[in-house]
């Protein structure tokens, strides 16, 4: 499983807010900020304190990446279903 912050950055270079500028208005440690930046998780905490900050939903500042082998495995039983 992976998360995906490129939502946020491309939201904060459309809105023209800097990461530090953000940072401070959610009250986010530096730890916490360099967290996101590795694209690792963060508590769900962090992500309202975000997202109440932009005024958005988790959606538009975050990306859910499934594993590659979980959707095959997926597309393998569905075609097996299909064929019965």
């Amino acid at each position: 499983m992976a998360i995906s912050y490129n939502k946020l950055w491309k939201l904060l270079i459309d809105r023209k807010i800097s990461v530090a500028e953000l940072r401070k208005q959610a009250d986010i440690a530096p730890n916490t900020m360099t967290r996101i930046r590795k694209e690792q998780e963060v508590t769900m905490q962090v992500l309202c304190r975000i997202c109440a900050v932009l005024d958005v939903d988790f959606g538009d500042i975050i990306e859910f990446i499934p594993d590659e082998p979980h959707i095959k495995i997926k597309l393998a039983e569905f075609f097996i279903w299909l064929s019965l």
